[in-house]
């Protein structure tokens, strides 16, 4: 178990390509041997980096009875929160990599990256395009989105995105029927895992904590 550290949380402004990208620090173990980002959902339905998915994914990464104690960023896409720009919903994937390199710059370490809902589509959008660099350990698509009432996703890159990939959705998942999720992740490249959460919705409402085990479980096996 990585031994505790005094964790503080830190406002970090970030260089957006649209403008200063607010952003928060929870700071982990300095043993810790990976940092983490969590993107959040859709802006325009209310997705901030306070959502509740979002929170619990990060204690996940950074609490110390989860035994991991990474340090976690988390950040706001831009025209959200105190983030400047306004919401495009697509070149928020310039966002993810604004927030990847921060943490590359600030910790010299591998990156364990995750998405949930909207965040998740531009979390894979920005790690596969830099998935041979060495910079990401790994990425967690949490709720990976198929169809909204905003629009359709589709995800072609997967098929070359050699990262380690979690898919993790509820079972219940109006945004991702699990018929149609398994479509889009048994083409992706390996190594990948398709996780449903039993009874879980989108938003794993009731189910946080059964989120956290699936995910701390795969999350073990990276550090082995």
């Amino acid at each position: 178990m990585i031994s505790s550290a005094r964790r503080t949380l830190r406002s970090i402004p970030l260089a957006g390509p649209a403008g200063r990208l607010e952003a928060i620090l929870n700071e982990g173990s300095p043993d810790a041997p990976f940092a983490a980002l969590v993107s959040h959902p859709h802006p325009p339905s209310g997705g901030t980096m306070h959502n509740k998915v979002v929170y619990h994914a990060m204690k996940t990464m950074n609490a110390p009875e989860w035994s991991f104690e990474w340090p976690v960023l988390r950040f706001n896409f831009r025209g959200t929160g105190l983030s400047e720009g306004s919401y495009d919903g697509r070149n928020e994937a310039e966002d993810v990599s604004v927030a990847l390199d921060w943490l590359k710059n600030e910790y010299h370490r591998p990156i364990v990256a995750v998405g949930f809902s909207f965040g998740a589509a531009m979390t894979l959008a920005a790690c596969c395009t830099r998935c041979s660099s060495g910079e990401i350990r790994a990425v967690a698509a949490l709720g990976l989105p198929i169809q909204s009432d905003h629009r359709s996703y589709d995800y072609p890159y997967l098929h070359n995105c050699t990262l380690p990939k979690l898919f993790l959705s509820g079972d219940r998942d109006r945004f991702a029927p699990g018929e149609t999720l398994l479509a889009v992740t048994e083409a992706a490249s390996q190594p990948r895992r398709t996780i449903f959460v039993k009874d879980a919705d989108h938003f794993f409402t009731g189910r946080l904590e059964a989120m956290q085990r699936e995910l701390a479980t795969w999350l073990k096996e990276l550090e082995s």
